[in-house]
């Protein structure tokens, strides 16, 4: 019996370069699978309660996308903690210091 993915939101501002570098990066590791959104109304893929109750993890790239996601969606997050990944918005989209970075924060996946 295969055990089930483990799910993954990855939350910036604008869903462009951070989030969906975190979502290529995670998605390449079995028992995976990941999503990005943007907070902003003007993301590629705007946050919304159906990603949040898909999630069984949600992370964030700054301590603003946390606080808006608690006030807006608190309802959703019952027993689903919003972890901080704290990358400042200074990356392109697969820049090599991201990847790092991001692996660096998943040691359970990349030791």
């Amino acid at each position: 019996m295969t055990s089930k993915p483990v799910r993954l939101l990855f939350v910036c501002s604008r869903n462009r370069w951070r989030s969906p570098t975190a979502e290529a990066v995670l998605n390449q590791v079995d028992g995976v699978t990941a999503i990005s959104a943007g907070t902003n109304h003007d993301a590629e893929t705007p946050l919304s309660g159906d990603l949040i109750e898909w999630a069984d993890r949600i992370y964030v790239m700054e301590t603003a996308h946390k606080k808006k996601i608690e006030r807006e969606y608190a309802t959703l997050l019952k027993g689903k903690p919003v972890r901080n990944l704290a990358i400042p918005d200074n990356y392109r989209f697969m820049d090599e210091a991201l990847v790092t970075r991001i692996r660096a924060r998943f040691p359970e996946y990349f030791a």
